[in-house]
């Protein structure tokens, strides 16, 4: 059974117990931060008065990050924490490319960087039966907006809810089918408009099929008498140049090749 989390966004009390918790287990540098990067796997973001986001790896159950890398430094457990080996990764970075959420971060200060993002507490915690730290923190001292445990469990906890409060959720789990599922899903209070809430990480625009599959479809069409060299070329253009939009939108220009080059 594939463990995953629940986050209420109308119990979260914006306290940030989460955030100083998940630094605390991944011993992670600095202040608890506003930005998702290297030192910081979980932010809270204030939708509007009161009403708090957490943002944080959405686990997906067909992760896209881990169905473009190479060499599989990224990958899926049978626990369902999507994890990253630093050992195997070369640096590609079109796990960042392919998110959907924008989720993992680079460690562009570091002469030797590493992909940065939530690994659902894998080693630590959720491998050894225990719940990820950021939810036994908010459960024991933030309120209980964030509920760990079976995917299918905390499924149906959720759509209870929205049962039986009607007027307080919108009538959907975010994440319980946006592109195949995730494994960090939202409840939504209804007083806030969807539109907001995708500005602020929720995306509304998303498929309900896992990503890699409408690849692998895309792929699957390609008629063999078109030259696989060309296809290759086009899609490293492609690549390198989201690459470029990436590290930009990071903050990070790119160097430049000098006209001698």
């Amino acid at each position: 059974m594939s463990k995953a989390m629940l986050i209420d966004i109308t119990e979260c009390l914006g306290c940030g117990v989460c955030a100083e918790a998940c630094k605390k287990e991944n011993h992670l540098p600095g202040e608890v931060g506003k930005e998702l990067n290297y030192a910081n796997y979980t932010i809270l973001e204030e939708i509007e008065d009161d009403v708090y986001f957490r943002n944080l790896c959405r686990h997906c159950v067909d992760p896209t990050c881990a169905s473009v890398c190479p060499v599989s430094a990224l990958h899926k457990t049978p626990e369902g924490p999507v994890v990253y080996d630093f050992d195997l990764c070369i640096g590609c970075r079109y796990c960042m490319i392919a998110c959907p959420f924008g989720i993992p971060k680079y460690e562009w200060h570091k002469p030797i960087p590493r992909v940065r993002k939530c690994i659902m507490c894998y080693d630590t915690r959720v491998k050894k039966g225990l719940p990820t730290a950021c939810a036994e923190a908010c459960q024991n001292e933030g309120g209980g907006a964030t509920y760990f445990g079976e995917r299918d469990e905390l499924l149906k906890m959720a759509h209870k809810r929205i049962k039986e409060n009607p007027d307080k959720y919108h009538p959907f789990v975010y994440g319980e089918k946006e592109v195949g599922g995730t494994g960090v899903m939202f409840l939504i209070p209804k007083d806030v408009p969807l539109k907001k809430v995708a500005q602020m990480g929720l995306r509304m625009d998303l498929p309900n099929k896992p990503l890699p599959e409408l690849t692998w479809n895309v792929l699957n069409k390609i008629p063999v008498i078109v030259p696989v060299w060309a296809t290759f070329l086009t899609g490293m253009w492609w690549l390198n140049n989201r690459k470029i939009e990436v590290t930009e939108n990071d903050g990070v220009k790119p160097e430049k090749k000098s006209e001698s080059d």
